[in-house]
C-alpha cells in the first residue's frame, strides 16, 4: 500500500483536530520549502527522519536500448540523494523481508484491479 499526502493530511488532521485544508497549506508549504532548498543546492536535515541531499553525477557514456549499438552521452546532472536518520534505520531493521514483500504484492495487485 502506497502512503499518499491525502493520506498525511487525513492522519493528521484527525490526530489533531485541524481541518484538512489548513493541514493540507502546511503539509504543502513544508514541502515546497524543502523543494526550494533543494533546488538552491541546500542540504536538508530533519532529525530522525533523514537527510536529503544534491549530489551531481558525472557525465557518462550509455547506450541507447532501442539501437544498443549506438552510444549515447548522458550528461551532467543533480539528482538529490536521502540518508535515512537513525528512526527510519531502526523501522526498516523492524521490517521482514516477508512483510516488504506482502506490501509490494499488495500494491501490484491494487493497481491491476484498478486499470
Amino acid at each position: 500500500m502506497t502512503l499518499t499526502k491525502r493520506d498525511l493530511v487525513s492522519r493528521i488532521s484527525d490526530e489533531t483536530k485541524i481541518l484538512p485544508p489548513k493541514v493540507l497549506e502546511v503539509v504543502q508549504r513544508t514541502l515546497n520549502y524543502i523543494i526550494e532548498a533543494l533546488g538552491k543546492g541546500q542540504k536538508v536535515e530533519l532529525r530522525q527522519f533523514g537527510v536529503f541531499e544534491v549530489r551531481t553525477r558525472k557525465a557518462r557514456v550509455g547506450r541507447n536500448p532501442k539501437n544498443p549499438s549506438v552510444d549515447v552521452v548522458i550528461p551532467v546532472r543533480s539528482v538529490v540523494k536521502f540518508k535515512p536518520g537513525k528512526e527510519m534505520r531502526a523501522a526498516m531493521k523492524r521490517l521482514t523481508p516477508a512483510s516488504a514483500a506482502k506490501s509490494n504484492h499488495v500494491k501490484r495487485d491494487n493497481a491491476k484491479r484498478e486499470t
